[in-house]
């Protein structure tokens, strides 16, 4: 594995920090307050290429390799969360996915449209009643002549207000993965109904929803793979998604660091800055390990993506590793900012909030350990 960034992949990161300082950072802390961000930002993303990233020029995406992908990924949870979980869902749940497992129909359909942020995907998996154990979806699609009849209903979708298209899983057969399958279902369908949530913890900006499917009907032609591989679809989906994830929390570990150091410089207690203080170094340190250890962790997961070898345990190992760094890592900056860390004018406690929520989805910490388990021993335990 290569630890220095090509040109060209240097190049990317500093598009993605100057985009991150001009069109981000600034408005990080009125999005959160106001629970939106501003919708234009799709459009910009795709403007300068990252809702395109690894996916080929011919089905219009910008190319490029995984690394590159974690590059950007890490400057927007560098600046916000909740504007990195776009990118995460529309591009690497399902652009990603359609380009993987789509026919050329669907391909052309839609990856051109995701690519230039004209069009947002959703990825429909979560539902209200059944989080980790995602084979046993209670959403149903009956086949009806050339359609399928989808009833059931989704949580916690992320782009879920805003998507054009939701990469949907519903159960076409009998209990367990095998019966489920996934389909593209244009969100104007009639019988889909999307709720806003509100009143979340962190990622405040972030377009989240609940989905109703009361009598969706969909041409058969909108399954997404064969029919009974939609778990496939899924975890092959998550996998990648867990590198995302990772890499974003590098990026709030890595605001988090610059934020406590620049801190511990301009604050002073008892006659000199507290950086002068051990036991603010020590929490610096920490943070500064926690950063380097998560990166290295998520940039091996793109290293092997684009070498065609096995990821799916380290994408676990890394999103595993880094989303519980980037939990300590901003509670250790808050700590550094005493008071002035827990009110909304400095950027740690909006941190803490964001990270927080990186230990829940795509696989709890406690799956990722489960699933880690797994590939060491042979032996699932669930």
């Amino acid at each position: 594995m290569n630890l220095e960034l090509s040109e060209e992949q240097e190049a990317v990161r500093r598009l993605a920090e100057d985009f991150v300082a001009r069109e981000v950072a600034p408005h990080a802390v009125a999005w959160d307050r106001a629970e939106e961000v501003d919708r234009g930002i799709v459009r910009k993303l795709g403007a300068v290429g990252f809702l395109g990233l690894t996916i080929p020029e011919e089905y219009g995406g910008s190319g490029g390799d995984h690394l590159s992908y974690c590059l950007v990924t890490e400057e927007l949870g560098r600046g916000d969360s909740s504007v990195r979980g776009i990118v995460s869902v529309s591009l690497g749940l399902v652009a990603k996915t359609l380009a993987a497992w789509g026919d050329e129909r669907q391909k052309r359909a839609w990856l051109p449209r995701l690519a230039s942020g004209e069009a947002i995907g959703c990825f429909g998996l979560t539902e209200p009643g059944t989080g980790s154990d995602a084979g046993n979806l209670a959403t149903r699609a009956v086949r009806d002549g050339d359609d399928y009849v989808i009833d059931g209903g989704k949580m916690f979708i992320t782009n879920g207000t805003w998507a054009d298209v939701v990469l949907l899983f519903a159960r076409t057969g009998g209990p367990g993965h095998r019966g489920v399958s996934a389909f593209l279902v244009p969100t104007d369908t009639p019988g889909l109904t999307r709720r806003p949530v509100h009143g979340k913890l962190g990622l405040r900006g972030q377009a989240t929803a609940e989905l109703v499917l009361e009598g969706v009907r969909v041409p058969a032609s909108a399954l997404l793979g064969p029919e009974g591989k939609g778990f496939s679809v899924a975890m092959s989906a998550l996998a990648k998604g867990r590198m995302s994830v990772a890499a974003g929390c590098v990026g709030i570990a890595q605001a988090a660091l610059d934020a406590a150091v620049r801190y511990a410089g301009e604050r002073e207690q008892f006659g000199k800055p507290i950086a002068s203080y051990q036991l603010v170094q020590e929490m610096i340190s920490d943070i500064a390990v926690d950063v380097d250890a998560a990166r290295l962790l998520t940039w091996r997961v793109a290293d092997l993506i684009d070498r065609g070898q096995d990821f799916a345990t380290a994408a676990s190992k890394a999103k595993l590793y880094a989303s519980e760094a980037a939990v300590r890592a901003a509670n250790n900056a808050l700590q550094v900012f005493g008071g002035y860390g827990y009110i909304d004018e400095y950027p740690v406690g909006k941190l803490l909030r964001d990270a927080r929520v990186m230990t829940l989805y795509e696989g709890t910490s406690q799956i990722q350990k489960l699933i880690i388990g797994r590939a060491l021993t042979g032996v699932s335990a669930f």
